[in-house]
């Protein structure tokens, strides 16, 4: 949501809504998928693109897919929910490496299908530090005080590296198009290593969650959300390219498993507008101008 209110676009219906038909999804889709991932079959969810193009002369449906902006940003729920899980048989069967570089394979599969309908345009996100996230810290071995957990911040860099890799194997195949790579791991990493100079006091916690580090157990109906809310939230001045102004910092992360929106703030700007390693080779803002 933040992304799309830089690019003034506004929020963006899930292609399930029955409000997803006529007009209303001409600015564009939302096709997320909650816990999905790389590695799991999703069925059937281009339904939406066909009531697009019964809209539309075929010229001007390609038009359209060529101008829009497809952001990505798969690959977490594959560690979380899966490689990390020892319910799951795949740590046994693949070493940290050779399930990187499954995931980039199927990812690039994935990719090259979207592409192949006339989209142009891709913004691919790299996975954040699953190693600080509140319901990893809670349910791990854990680390110092302040800590992160190492292994799982180093195998999911093995991902994010075949990612970027895979945006410049892109851009050289694909010349018509344009593949850009975010580093989520990168700008994350900053905030929690610069908590105040962002604002933030509680790192480690989730604002809403049940056991160690509000973690265990995520965020459930009628849960209270930070129960001492000065203690997670005040007022601080941060400066955003290209504009400033006053938001409210709670805590960095909302629940076991997500970062709150004033963290996606933040994201969404240095998304839009920063600069490499933030991005590379181009942003979302320079993306739409293409």
């Amino acid at each position: 949501m933040a992304l799309g209110e830089l690019l003034e676009i506004h929020v963006l219906p899930a292609y399930t809504s029955p409000l997803a038909i006529g007009k209303n999804i001409l600015e564009g889709m939302n096709y997320a998928s909650a816990a999905g991932g790389i590695l799991e079959e999703t069925g059937q969810n281009l339904i939406t693109l066909n009531e697009l193009r019964r809209q539309m002369e075929d010229g001007e449906f390609s038009y359209y897919l060529g101008k829009a902006i497809v952001v990505m940003t798969l690959g977490s729920n594959d560690y979380i929910n899966n490689y990390l899980q020892p319910s799951y048989t795949s740590s046994y069967l693949y070493t940290p490496q050779d399930y990187a570089d499954l995931l980039i394979n199927r990812y690039a599969t994935q990719i090259l299908a979207v592409e192949r309908l006339g989209v142009m345009k891709f913004f691919l996100g790299g996975i954040g530090p699953l190693g600080c996230i509140p319901n990893h810290l809670a349910t791990r071995v854990a680390p110092p005080a302040g800590k992160c957990i190492a292994y799982t911040n180093d195998i999911v860099n093995m991902f994010n590296k075949r990612l970027a890799s895979l945006v410049d194997e892109l851009n050289h195949k694909y010349n018509g198009s344009i593949f850009a790579y975010a580093n989520t791991f990168g700008v994350f990493t900053e905030i929690l290593n610069n908590a105040k100079n962002y604002g933030f006091d509680v790192t480690d916690r989730g604002c809403c969650g049940i056991g160690r580090n509000q973690g265990q157990i995520t965020c459930l109906p009628l849960s209270g959300p930070c129960a001492n809310r000065n203690k997670y939230i005040f007022w601080a001045k941060v400066l955003y390219a290209p504009i400033t102004r006053a938001i409210q910092r709670p805590a960095l992360f909302w629940d076991a498993f997500h970062p709150t929106q004033a963290a996606n703030q933040i994201l969404a700007h240095r998304a839009y507008s920063g600069s490499s390693p933030d991005c590379y080779p181009v942003n979302v803002h320079q993306m739409a101008l293409l």
